[in-house]
């Protein structure tokens, strides 16, 4: 009987222990993902004035705080002397995101545009 009562203290404090990255958030965080083959000096996201700085093909970002955002947004990169935009038209029916953690992984095609997919974390 000890031993039960022993075994179920100890998975019941393992289990308090344990924290999920976004127990403790507060705020929308948003981190980029380059899925193109260029390296992006700056990825710019909506009227943010942070940027999120020299991301290589196939690597993240760190996260950055947002104050509202959305599934898709503005995003303006920089790789060289180019620019590429994405530019969405409006945000009707839109919602802002939740608090939590996001991925939006950016493509550039060989046409010039930006492709925006968006990722929970």
């Amino acid at each position: 009987m000890k031993r039960i009562i022993v075994l179920m203290l100890t998975l019941g404090c393992l289990s308090l222990s344990c924290t999920d990255k976004d127990d403790d958030v507060n705020e929308v965080n948003i981190r980029i993902k380059n899925v193109s083959n260029l390296t992006f000096d700056q990825v710019q996201v909506g009227e943010a004035e942070t940027l999120h700085m020299n991301i290589s093909p196939d690597d993240y970002s760190e996260y950055l705080i947002y104050d509202i955002a959305y599934r898709y947004a503005y995003i303006q990169i920089t790789t060289g002397a180019e620019t590429y935009t994405l530019q969405p038209i409006d945000f009707v029916g839109e919602t802002a995101l939740p608090i939590g953690f996001y991925t939006y992984e950016l493509d550039v095609t060989e046409e010039g545009n930006v492709n925006l997919n968006f990722v929970i974390d």
